[in-house]
């Protein structure tokens, strides 16, 4: 398999929240060529609903036409052995292409420098890819009689992680596989270092009500503006007082439970005062904590501020939540897998200590279902979703031979 042009084709498909059918379907046709035994599953909104990190309400889950795929490849007695899935997503988010220097879609390799630029490259086609390859030089290793292996290999290429894990959340309720997953390892980008622990998020929408008025009479309207900076400044002071407090072995960031405001809508008129207010948040969670303790503290320090404001109090805002929500996971560094990734790192001579993740990720959702996850791979999160998201190839050359050989020491491994 040639590397570098599978991820030059994977990132000419647009493969954006809903389009990821050519994507997956080129892949299983890939897959098929390389002579593993494909499967292909597509969720079911009901059953999603049902889940706690998406709506309640089916209708507002979209599956159609969303297939997920797995690639699977078989040892000696595959059933003497274990089984590990290497996990990755097709969906990339939308891109801009007034922000980029070139066409989103058009992979564009910069030779000096060593890079690939287009989007999905960090995020995480290039992950994806070095999955494929490292099971290609496993099944090489054993057909010319180099390496003697029982187990399963599963190469995953799930829709909808953008959403809240559409693909990975149908595989974790409903095993698409004839036989149990013992690990997993998801390819996002993580600078080829070991994550063991994400963060969760909870989405919540904020509206405030005051009065509007005649900007040549202003005094006569309640200005919402302000009434939303004190909640803002609450809620930012809430976030610096949990970062002292809410600690963590594996989280050494300056904001490790981050909260963001992406999304604020207020006022109606240039030349009238600001009578509504919406605004959208996104919450961090701690690993150990759920996603209701910490909106529980949200709503608490909202309520503080609605009591010390007389419009507030009468016009009270709402804080609901929306969207998906992220529950946070985390597994021991004890767990096989991460011993394997741990070996592997140090034979490669990189660090090998593991860390957390102020993102969220698929891995969680396999987590909650009894499979140990561990995440790594290629390119920095800092790449994701921005303009001109490139990625190092030589990590991503590197991070096929760590999965390789942490693939070949877990299913090595008693």
């Amino acid at each position: 398999m040639d590397l570098r042009e599978f991820v030059d084709t994977l990132l000419r498909f647009e493969s954006t929240g809903g389009a990821e059918g050519p994507a997956q379907t080129w892949l299983k046709n890939r897959l098929t060529e390389f002579g593993f035994d494909t499967y292909v599953w597509s969720a079911e909104a009901d059953r999603l609903a049902e889940h706690p990190s998406f709506p309640d309400d089916p209708e507002e889950i979209d599956t159609y036409s969303r297939p997920s795929v797995g690639g699977v490849l078989e040892f000696g007695d595959p059933d003497a052995g274990k089984t590990l899935v290497l996990n990755g997503h097709i969906d990339v988010v939308p891109a801009d292409a007034e922000l980029w220097s070139h066409d989103p879609f058009v992979p564009e390799w910069n030779e000096e420098e060593g890079t690939v630029s287009a989007r999905g490259a960090a995020d995480m086609k290039s992950g994806l890819a070095a999955c494929v390859a490292a099971a290609l030089d496993i099944k090489e290793a054993v057909e010319s009689g180099d390496l003697e292996l029982d187990g399963r290999l599963v190469v995953e290429s799930v829709v909808g992680e953008e959403e809240g894990g559409i693909g990975a959340a149908a595989a974790a309720l409903d095993n698409p596989y004839p036989f149990d997953r013992d690990a997993a390892l998801v390819a996002e980008p993580t600078e080829l270092t070991a994550v063991i622990a994400t963060e969760g998020s909870v989405m919540k929408r904020l509206h405030l009500t005051g009065r509007t008025a005649h900007a040549a009479s202003r005094w006569r309207g309640v200005d919402v503006l302000p009434k939303f900076e004190t909640i803002r400044e609450a809620f930012f002071d809430l976030e610096a007082e949990r970062t002292e407090n809410v600690t963590h072995p594996h989280y050494d960031y300056p904001i490790p439970w981050p909260i963001c405001v992406g999304k604020v809508e207020a006022g109606s008129w240039a030349s009238s005062v600001a009578g509504t207010l919406t605004a959208e948040w996104r919450l961090g969670v701690a690993p150990g904590e759920s996603v209701e303790e910490v909106e529980k503290e949200y709503e608490h320090r909202l309520a503080e501020v609605v009591a010390e404001d007389d419009w507030l109090s009468e016009h009270p805002p709402t804080f609901e939540r929306f969207s998906i929500q992220f529950e946070p996971a985390e597994i021991s560094a004890d767990e096989p897998i991460v011993g394997a990734l741990r070996q592997s790192l140090q034979a490669e001579g990189l660090p090998d200590e593991p860390r957390g993740a102020t993102y969220g990720a698929d891995s969680r959702l396999y987590v909650e279902a009894g499979i140990p996850t561990v995440v790594f791979g290629p390119g920095n999160i800092d790449n994701a979703h921005f303009p001109d998201e490139e990625i190092e190839w030589a990590e991503v050359e590197t991070a096929r031979d760590v999965i390789r050989e942490t693939s070949t020491a877990f299913l090595q491994s008693k």
